[in-house]
């Protein structure tokens, strides 16, 4: 008896592929072999994003406490030294949103930590 091919499952495998890749330029949406280097480049790059994106916006609120801290006449690491030895339990990212968002309760814990 010859073999048969499971045509339902090669038909959904390539089915999966090219419709994740619905939207990309040319050949990579309807070219199988193209479709699927393209594919997983990109969710090689889509996990490598997801650490990055940590690290871009830890630089991004120091950035805004630096800004808004020397305002205040402090330089960042001497504002985060002060915020430590004094125990203010506020996150960089809480106080970049105050420094951004709400200034004069950023001047209070300026206030509070000096």
């Amino acid at each position: 008896m010859p073999r048969s091919s499971n045509s339902v499952a090669s038909k959904a495998r390539r089915k999966k592929i090219l419709s994740r890749t619905k939207g990309y330029w040319g050949a990579k949406k309807n070219v199988l072999t193209i479709a699927k280097n393209t594919l997983e480049k990109g969710l090689g790059y889509a996990y490598r994003d997801r650490k990055t994106k940590k690290r871009n916006f830890r630089a991004l609120w120091i950035q805004r406490i630096n800004a808004q801290a020397r305002v205040h006449g402090l330089t960042y690491g001497q504002f985060i030294h002060k915020i430590n030895t004094k125990g203010v339990l506020l996150n960089r990212k809480s106080l970049a949103d105050l420094a951004m968002n709400h200034p004069e309760a950023f001047a209070e814990v300026v206030n509070k930590v000096k």
